[in-house]
């Protein structure tokens, strides 16, 4: 039968139901990236039609996920009611688990954190530091005034690789028995909100990308430098973590030590400092802290130390600029919290290693990275996940 003799079929009720929710999601998309609108700026901006957005937002409106925002008066014409997402809609928890600190925050669809808790991890193994997680997440979330059901996601940051297959952390050094396996379902179970987790160096990339000095960079490296060392790359606002997620493991890169061959990561972190100034004849009870707040005193051997390590960076500089070409590079983790004193020796090695010169800053978020990563990660999937579920309801 010709094209034109056809019969127009009827619209199947699921098509329609398709149609209302892709409608209901790019408006409510636009005003999270665009700000509040009104009906008419919705209409002119998306394409819809005035009746099918009064539609859609009417709908969104009875599911809480929208709310007015305020009017707008123009100089001619009607006063108009202005629309924004309702951000107590859905939450997000991140977590991020380090050596010395675990940290832990519910945020809401805007992003805004609304509780919080840092605390010491004195945790002596990995049964504990579960534990430790478990309990301070559950009293965060009892914190904020709301129940497990109304965070959709939650994400942590750690180091190492999540292996999803083998279901454990691999090359997280620092954290002894943390590469057990089952540690994160036994978490997600007794947490009761759906979980992922991600390296910490990666997530601190997104961190700084997201609400940092690497928003609109084309492509960054973040080198994390504390208690190891790592490094997350974002691209065009992705994250690149590789085909087994371990890209970004600068800290494998050999380095000729002095004894046997080292790893980067054994030349360039805050124990590296510590050995330096060692080295050079400072004593005591040493910190990474204590030799930077010695070099800024002018003590000899501290700035020793620090221009080693400065120069020890600049060699992973290099190392990233040849094979990444970043237009920036930020570092961050607790040395990178001296920065002052570490971007002149990094520059100026740099000039002798290599005719690349990606730009170097501190870190914005400073210890936030990783957390603020996590959040940000989580809300990801967390606004998909409450925009279906009230939709659906």
């Amino acid at each position: 039968m010709p094209a034109s003799d056809a019969i127009a079929q009827p619209e199947q009720p699921w098509n329609r139901q398709r149609l209302r929710s892709t409608n209901e999601r790019l408006l409510l998309d636009r005003l999270r990236t665009g700000g509040a609108a009104s009906r008419a700026q919705l209409a002119r901006e998306t394409g819809l039609s005035k009746p099918t957005v009064s539609s859609a937002l009417a709908a969104l409106e009875e599911a809480g996920l929208v709310r007015e925002a305020g009017t707008h008066a123009p100089e001619r014409g009607r006063v108009a009611v202005l629309y924004a997402p309702d951000p107590a809609a859905g939450y997000a928890l991140g977590i991020d688990i380090g050596r010395s600190w675990l940290r832990v925050a519910v945020a809401d669809l805007d992003g805004g954190v609304v509780a919080r808790a840092d605390v010491r991890n004195r945790a002596r193994s990995s049964g504990a530091m579960a534990d430790l997680v478990v309990s301070t997440a559950r009293q965060v979330v009892a914190n904020s005034g709301l129940g497990a059901h109304e965070v959709a996601h939650a994400v942590v940051g750690t180091p190492g690789v999540y292996d999803g297959e083998r279901r454990r952390v691999r090359y997280a050094m620092h954290l002894p028995g943390w590469g057990r396996a089952g540690l994160f379902d036994r978490m997600r179970e007794e947490l009761g909100i759906p979980l992922e987790v991600h390296n910490d160096a990666n997530l601190a990339a997104l961190g700084e990308y997201t609400y940092g000095v690497g928003a609109g960079s084309r492509l960054f490296a973040y080198i994390l430098i504390g208690t190891g060392l790592g490094m997350g790359v974002v691209s065009e606002g992705r994250l690149f973590t590789g085909a087994h997620g371990g890209a970004g493991e600068i800290g494998f890169l050999p380095w000729p030590g002095l004894q046997k061959p080292e790893k980067l990561e054994d030349a360039v972190s805050g124990e590296a400092v510590v050995e330096a100034a060692r080295q050079f004849g400072m004593t005591g009870q040493l910190t990474a802290k204590a030799v930077f707040d010695a070099a800024r005193a002018g003590d000899s051997a501290a700035v020793r130390a620090v221009r080693l390590e400065g120069e020890r960076i600049a060699y992973t500089v290099a190392a990233a600029a040849a094979v990444l070409d970043p237009d920036l590079v930020v570092l961050g983790g607790g040395v990178g919290h001296s920065i002052d004193l570490l971007l002149r020796p990094v520059r100026e090695t740099l000039r002798t290693l290599t005719p690349l010169r990606p730009k170097i800053v501190p870190s914005r978020l400073g210890e936030d990275a990783v957390l603020l990563g996590a959040v940000a990660t989580a809300l990801g999937t967390a606004r998909g996940v409450v925009f279906e579920r009230r939709s659906a309801s």
